[in-house]
This record gives C-alpha cells, sequence and structure tokens, in this order.
C-alpha cells in the first residue's frame, strides 16, 4: 500500500507526465512531515521555504486543531488564500453523537465520498473516560474481514480501509466535540484523550501502512503529542505483521486471544485457523521492546459454557509461562443476534482469581456504553459494500436532471 510520500510522488510524475491535475482541494490531514513537504513542492513552493511551512502547517492542524488556513496567522495573508484555495484540513462529519449513562460517548463518522454526490462510508469512534484517564478507541477499517464469531463488527463485511487522515481524524474530531485545543479554556496539561486503542472497527495490521503513519502523526511531540506507551494496538492475530509492528510502529501491543485452544479459538477467531495459538505466541515471545515494563495484554471475552472453565484459567497461565503479560477480562457484550451468553459474575471472579494468583494482572473490564451500543465489540456502521453496478446507479440518481 502506498504512503503519503509516495502518492504525493505519483501525483507528480502525472503532472510531469501532461495529465491533467485534479481540481479538488487535497486534504493534508494525515500526510506523513515528508508526505506533507512533498505536496507542498508539487503545489511550487521554492524548496528553501518548505521545511519552515511544514512546521507552521503541523502546529497549525496538530497542536492548535485549526481547520480554516485563514486563522493559520503565522503564515502571511497572501499564502493562507493561496493555500486554502489548493488544499483542505477536512476532518470525517459527525453523523451522529451518542452519550451513555456512565459518560461513555460514541461518534458514528462520515467518512469522504469518493465520487460526487454519494455519502461516503461510515465508522463508529468511542470515548470512554475514567478516573484520571479518558481513552478513545478508533477505527482503521469500515467493516472487518475477521468474522469473529463474539464480535458485532465481525458481521459487517469489509467496505474498505482507512486512510491515515481518517485514522487522525477521529482525535481530531474527539478532541473537537470534548473542547480539548488551546484556546478553549482548559488547562493544555489537564488532557480528556490520555489514551488511544486501536480496538474500533476492523484489523489495524490488515491496514498496516495508514495505521503506521497516522499513529507516527499522533506520537509526533510538536502535534498530538500522545506517548506511545499510552497507544495500544490490538490484532487478532495477523502473526506476520507483529514483529514489524514492533519495530515501525512501536506502540503497546493487545492480542484478542479469547480461547487456550486452537478448536475453542479456530471457532471464535476464525484467523486462528491460519495462525494459531502456537505461532500467535512465539510472536508475541519475540515483538520487539517486549519487556516487564512493556507488557503485553491478552484480552479475553468471558463466554458462558465456551472458554470460562476454571480448567481453561490455568491453561491460560500456562500458556503465557514467559511472556511478560498483562491479561484483560472482559465481560460479553451482547447484541441482536448474537449467539452468546456472558460468564455468570461468580464464575468470571473464579477465573480471575486463578489468574491472578498466578502472578498476572488480570483486571476485569468493567463494561461501559452498553445502553449505547458503544461497549468492545459492539461496534458496526450501517454502511454496506455495493458492487460497481449499485455505485454507479446512486451516482446516476444523483445526478441533476438535464
Amino acid at each position: 500500500m502506498a504512503t503519503s510520500l509516495d502518492i504525493a510522488h505519483k501525483r507528480t510524475d502525472a503532472v510531469e507526465a501532461g495529465a491533467p491535475a485534479s481540481t479538488a482541494r487535497r486534504n493534508l490531514l494525515g500526510l506523513t512531515r515528508d508526505g506533507l513537504a512533498a505536496e507542498l513542492r508539487l503545489h511550487g513552493m521554492p524548496e528553501k521555504q518548505i521545511r519552515m511551512r511544514v512546521g507552521q502547517l503541523w502546529n497549525a492542524i496538530y497542536n492548535r486543531g485549526l481547520t480554516d488556513f485563514a486563522k493559520m496567522t503565522t503564515l502571511s495573508k497572501e499564502m493562507r488564500t493561496e493555500l486554502g484555495a489548493a488544499f483542505t484540513v477536512a476532518r470525517p462529519e459527525i453523523v451522529v453523537e451518542q452519550k451513555s449513562v456512565d459518560g461513555t460517548r460514541k461518534w458514528l463518522l462520515r467518512l469522504a465520498s469518493d465520487k460526487a454526490g454519494i455519502p461516503g462510508p461510515e465508522v463508529e469512534t468511542v470515548y470512554i473516560p475514567e478516573e484520571g484517564r479518558g481513552t478513545l478507541c478508533i477505527s482503521s477499517q469500515v467493516g472487518c474481514t475477521l468474522t469473529c464469531t463474539f464480535c458485532h463488527t465481525g458481521t459487517q463485511k469489509l467496505v474498505r480501509n482507512l486512510t491515515a487522515g481518517e485514522i487522525v481524524g477521529q482525535l481530531l474530531v474527539a478532541r473537537d466535540a470534548l473542547g480539548e485545543w488551546p484556546g478553549s479554556g482548559r488547562n493544555s496539561d489537564d488532557r480528556l484523550v490520555t489514551n488511544i486503542v486501536m480496538m474500533g472497527m476492523g484489523e489495524p495490521l490488515y491496514n498496516f501502512e495508514n495505521v503506521r503513519d497516522a499513529l507516527d502523526i499522533v506520537s509526533d511531540g510538536e502535534g498530538l503529542s500522545l506517548s506511545k506507551r499510552r497507544v495500544t494496538l490490538s490484532t487478532s492475530g495477523v502473526v506476520p505483521m507483529i514483529e514489524r509492528a514492533g519495530n515501525e510502529i512501536g506502540s503497546m501491543l493487545a492480542i484478542s486471544l479469547h480461547a487456550v485452544n486452537d478448536e475453542t479459538r479456530d471457532k471464535l477467531v476464525p484467523l486462528n485457523k491460519k495462525y494459531p495459538i502456537a505461532e500467535l505466541l512465539d510472536a508475541c515471545r519475540n515483538y520487539p521492546g517486549v519487556s516487564n515494563a512493556r507488557r503485553i495484554t491478552f484480552e479475553y471475552v468471558m463466554l458462558k459454557g465456551v472458554n470460562d472453565s476454571l480448567a481453561d484459567a490455568k491453561e491460560l497461565v500456562r500458556l503465557l509461562k514467559g511472556i511478560p503479560a498483562k491479561i484483560n477480562l472482559i465481560p460479553f457484550n451482547p447484541w441482536p443476534g448474537s449467539p452468546y451468553e456472558c460468564s455468570d459474575w461468580a464464575q468470571i471472579e473464579k477465573f480471575a482469581d486463578v489468574v491472578n494468583r498466578a502472578g498476572y494482572a488480570s483486571p476485569v473490564r468493567t463494561p461501559r456504553g452498553r445502553d449505547i451500543m458503544a461497549a468492545c465489540g459492539q461496534l458496526k456502521s450501517e454502511t454496506v459494500k455495493k458492487s460497481a453496478a449499485e455505485r454507479l446507479r446512486e451516482e446516476k440518481a444523483a445526478q441533476p436532471s438535464a
């Protein structure tokens, strides 16, 4: 998959070859620093100015949260007008905002349309406020290919990957809604979004380059400035990409494990048929930088009569021996048509006790946002994958009559 710099180079090559330039304004959101520099170079900006202009734009977009070039007063008035005519810094659009009784907030976001007149696809993003921290759960794909049987998102076919800009844009939308930018009156040290988890819709490692570029932007110290120790990437177990994620992204790692034997995990997480538990755990043991200070989180959804026996708990402890680990026990969050039940609370406590006595931190994740379908495993948008013929019909229907 091409990076933002690759895309800018391709556009440069097309212009040099005489291809007509697009009249649509180019969205700068999600471009890496190199990609942003390449875009300004393509626009015709003198080379000696580019480094300074990249810094000014970076600060305006990611430190001050500006979307209007006219307000980027570190640039001259003439340059603001010129850049505003050629570029945009558009976020995803909030379609629906819901707030749970426990303070959790969920946004249904519409992404840009690939074609004029046709509404773009939609994803969901969730903000979970807690004492001393606030976690934003970000999506990486519209839909998912993995069909995990306990997950609502798995019932939605993959529509497409999100761009780096659409991934970063979810954080910017959250900061907009929470009033977290400088000038909002909030103390800059009193952050509402303190942590990010790539645990929303989709499998992040199947959209690697865009996720990598987005998280690089998120952790940049001159912009959004979230430490990589406060960013967690969750994967269902795409084994060949785990080492690369450690080397190129360097975030904390979470594994959707959910079972202690291949027979059960094959049913819960069908990807296990391709990358079974033994291969997955070997990849975890070799994850770059893993240590007691940077433990891997293993997510384990508690399903009544499926994976919640005390024998399962003891086997979980045996499997994870030698891996610096934390175990998140997740009470199953039901959704319409789900084939499972949540384990009884007494059984969850007994399971947790076995894991705790073995020396593993194993917090039971308190369900948050259940009343608005914002809890773990409940996210799903109504976007469906459409055929080329369907999209063509919609495009024609959206065109004004002659």
